[in-house]
Order: structure tokens, then sequence, then C-alpha cells
């Protein structure tokens, strides 16, 4: 288990973030669209993973404002943001910001996704939902880089995540 905090109280996750080298966890998410997506569906592409509690808190809005911003400097590269958020939520939110250079997908069905890549929330306010991560996949879907961010009222390391792909 991880320990991170929230506003100063310590909270603790279900495991550990994947270890750089090893093969990143497959997974089974939702697209807005309510269709299934896998790991698999990005092989040949480098991915970042931004994960986040949830799109409708400030912190984790600006991480897919800010990817997406980048998003549209990287070759090769897909962005999945990645939450508990209903599918429904991200549409709207993607469609109000006008933000096209992510993909949102949404963990509400099973919550295998936190639970395999070791950050769902086991205890706090924020029990269930996932702690703001950043996992960095090459095109073979190895890890390449984590974070799991100390404070979650913080934003992630952009430049460090970027910086990983070069």
């Amino acid at each position: 288990m991880a320990t991170v905090t929230l506003k100063g109280n310590q909270v603790t996750t279900f495991g550990e973030l994947p270890k750089i080298g090893v093969d990143a966890p497959n997974f089974r998410l939702t697209a807005p669209d309510l269709s299934p997506r896998s790991l698999n569906d990005y092989l040949g592409h480098n991915v970042i993973l931004n994960i986040f509690p949830s799109v409708d808190t400030g912190v984790c809005a600006q991480s897919v404002r800010t990817f997406n911003e980048k998003a549209s400097q990287l070759d090769n590269t897909k962005v999945l943001c990645i939450s508990k958020d209903l599918p429904f939520a991200f549409a709207r939110f993607c469609a109000a910001e006008g933000l096209d250079n992510v993909e949102t997908l949404s963990d509400f069905r099973d919550g295998n996704f936190g639970k395999n890549y070791g950050l769902t929330f086991v205890d706090g306010p924020l029990k269930a939902l996932h702690s703001r991560c950043v996992v960095v996949l090459d095109d073979k879907s190895k890890v390449i880089y984590t974070e799991q961010v100390p404070e979650i009222t913080d934003e992630p390391n952009y430049e460090a995540a970027l910086q990983s792909l070069s």
C-alpha cells in the first residue's frame, strides 16, 4: 500500500504503482460512447495515463486541460485521462472545454483498473476513487515512468512525464 495526503491528512491506496520496466497491467475501461477500451487498443503507441479522483474538481480538470495542450505536440502518443467519473461527465466536460487531444476513460463499471494499478483509495473521504497518478508506457506497453502525486491537491509533474518519452 502507498500513502499520500489529502490536505495534509494521510490516506492509503490499495497497493503500489507498477514498477518501471514491467509490462503494464491490461485494463478494460469505458469510453464516453460506452464502448470498451483495453490497453491492447493502444499497442504501437506511447501512452500517458493521467489518473485522478474526478474531473469535477479543479486540479483534476486542470490536469486534463494541460495534458490536452501538451498532447498536440507529441508524436505517436495517446493521452488517456482515467477516473471513476461516469463517461457522460467526461463527454460533457471535454465538449464544454473543447478538448480533443486526449481520450477519457472511466473505471466506473468494476474498479479493476484502480486495483490492478494499485491506486484506489482504501480510506479517507475519497475512499474507492483513484489517487492522482501519471503512468507512462512505451509503444510495447512497458512502464517507463510513474508518479503518484504525494499531495492529492497538487498537480502532477507534467514535464517529468513528458521527458520520459524522449
